[in-house]
């Protein structure tokens, strides 16, 4: 068989191609302030939209604005007066770190834990890497 021929072969047995555009958004932060708290009231909705715990999410929000907060339902209360602006950055950095990708940057990921290091691994690509 000639090379071209083979490379023929080759192509046909290739799978197709499907260039997607869908998109990954995640849904923008719906709050209020209440005196010196601030409430986000789609808290949970965010999460799963996520597919991670709602807990670890808030736990990492109170890490990065310094501020505690709790779940109450379908809630979040901060104590502190924050804007939705910078909620909705907070969770795109999570979401950029503990969500997407890196390799192919779809949000088809699990968090697995392997002896002491924790592994963000992808069910899209099959990649894994560790996570802090």
């Amino acid at each position: 068989m000639d090379y071209k021929t083979l490379l023929k072969r080759a192509r046909e047995q290739l799978p197709e191609i499907k260039e997607t555009t869908e998109r990954f958004d995640v849904p923008r932060v719906q709050g209020m302030i209440q005196g010196n708290k601030t409430i986000i009231t789609n808290f949970t909705k965010i999460s799963q939209y996520i597919r991670r715990d709602s807990k670890k999410l808030l736990k990492y929000l109170n890490k990065e604005l310094a501020a505690p907060g709790e779940l109450q339902g379908q809630k979040a209360i901060f104590i502190g007066k924050f804007n939705s602006q910078i909620f909705n950055e907070k969770i795109k950095k999570y979401v950029k770190e503990y969500v997407l990708c890196r390799e192919c940057g779809k949000p088809d990921t699990k968090i697995i834990k392997e002896g002491r290091i924790t592994f963000l691994k992808c069910g899209a690509c099959g990649a894994k890497y560790s996570i802090k």
